[in-house]
């Protein structure tokens, strides 16, 4: 590594060809996906990139990258719980589509229903539904291609959704 810190490109290859089985031994260890194991050799081999300046010469490099290995490993595992705990997997649920069901018809009434509702809204309110709610397009664009302020928009999408809940008996 302290040919590699003065410049030496083929010593700095050979410590990192000779690192990656030390590497990969970690990060399995850690890690029992293969895929997800690798990926954290990679940002541990990215990770000894950037800080190879930080390196001691005078001290052993091997539990330095056993230690940034360590760390990539730990990192993704803490990536994948957040991820985990905030997404389910699709396989979990098979079709989701409900089977027809006898009560078509009230929906039919409850869909008129709500078209009139929501023709009976002011033109602003439509707007500010359909570009916030329906389109489900970010503020600022919802905004720009509406015409009214980002504040507007919130008030009308608010006082619409307000109305629409009154008309149609759904509590708040």
């Amino acid at each position: 590594m302290a040919a590699a810190q003065a410049g030496d490109a083929a010593a700095y290859d050979r410590l990192l060809r000779a690192a990656l089985p030390l590497l990969r031994a970690v990060a399995r260890r850690r890690i029992a996906n293969a895929a997800e194991a690798e990926d954290a050799v990679q940002d541990a081999l990215l990770t000894i990139h950037t800080l190879r300046h930080s390196y001691d010469p005078a001290r052993p490099i091997r539990p330095w990258l056993v230690a940034i290995c360590e760390r990539r490993a730990i990192d993704r595992l803490r990536r994948h719980g957040r991820r985990g705990a905030r997404e389910t997997p699709l396989e979990d649920f098979g079709e989701t589509l409900p089977a027809p069901s006898a009560n078509q018809g009230e929906e039919r009434v409850a869909s008129a229903e709500l078209r009139a509702a929501v023709a009976e809204l002011s033109q602003a309110q439509r707007t500010a539904l359909g570009l916030a709610k329906l389109e489900d397009l970010p503020l600022a664009e919802a905004s720009a291609r509406s015409g009214m302020s980002v504040g507007a928009l919130k008030v009308a999408t608010h006082r619409a959704m307000k109305v629409l809940r009154r008309r149609l008996g759904v509590e708040e």
